[in-house]
């Protein structure tokens, strides 16, 4: 594991953070990539249940890496003064959690990637990294499947007018994309901040443990040699999935394993076989 440091979505193992962190520990893993709060999205959460949850983690050992956020997972023609609202208060959680990163996306666009698009979304984009900036916040950018960032070249675009944004690389989410996903490290390589290690089969987009898939992430690994992985395993449908997702979207997700727990701990161990 030499140059890695593992994180994970533990609201997969356990919607309830004592669950989480109890999920953390049995897999000795000391970072949170922190999206699902007691049932409740992160965005959601008051400031005085951050400090509460701060103080649970600060006694675990464990740390906050990343805020899994759903800020830019919106449609690009909805309203955007709430949603930025809301962005705020994020930046204001950060600060009480003790992270540096915000995971978002690049909005829902039907399809639509014109200029016109583009540039709104460059905008709403611009707006974010701004007052995180002020903030001392790093925005990571993850590819995700129907918004305007789904393909690498399409990221690109992004990350090269907006060299403030770095990028969280999702294999599965480029596999279901019909991505090569070794191409598009190649082209994002500059950006990358850290990854998701989740893995998909091609043709079904069927989640896998990292590593039986087409993702290719022991190459992938060859090039992303040090820094953050975040296990986002997926292998089971778990509390809180159906707030993740866009109306009519399907993950892909199977049930092969007996609990969240059992799942979570395969997904971390597919990951540790692999480095």
């Amino acid at each position: 594991m030499a140059g890695y440091r593992l994180c994970a979505f533990a609201d997969e193992a356990s919607p309830a953070v004592d669950g989480q962190i109890e999920a953390l520990k049995r897999n000795g893993l000391g970072l949170l990539e922190i999206r699902g709060v007691d049932g409740v999205n992160i965005a959601d959460i008051t400031l005085e249940k951050a400090k509460s949850v701060r103080e649970k983690l600060d006694r675990a050992g464990i740390r906050v890496w990343s805020l899994g956020s759903p800020y830019g997972k919106i449609n690009v023609k909805d309203g955007f003064k709430e949603h930025f609202d809301r962005f705020r208060h994020g930046l204001e959680l950060c600060s009480v959690l003790g992270c540096e990163r915000i995971r978002l996306f690049s909005f829902y666009v039907d399809g639509d990637t014109g200029d016109a698009v583009f540039d709104e979304v460059c905008g709403r984009l611009s707006r974010f990294s701004e007052e995180a900036e002020k903030a001392g916040i790093i925005l990571c950018h993850e590819n995700e499947k129907g918004i305007f960032g789904e393909k690498a070249s399409l990221c690109l675009k992004l990350h090269k007018a907006l060299p403030g944004i770095r990028a969280v690389f999702d294999p599965a989410n480029f596999v279901q994309a019909g991505e090569d996903t070794v191409k598009a490290m190649g082209l994002l390589k500059p950006y990358v901040d850290y990854m998701h290690i989740k893995d998909a089969l091609s043709g079904s987009g069927e989640i896998v443990p990292a590593g039986r898939g087409d993702g290719h992430i022991p190459e992938l690994l060859k090039e992303f040699k040090e820094g953050v992985l975040t296990v986002e395993p997926h292998l089971r449908v778990f509390a809180g999935l159906g707030s993740l997702e866009q109306a009519g979207e399907k993950s892909n997700i199977g049930n092969a394993y007996g609990s969240s727990d059992e799942a979570f701990d395969a997904a971390v161990a597919a990951i540790k076989g692999l480095i």
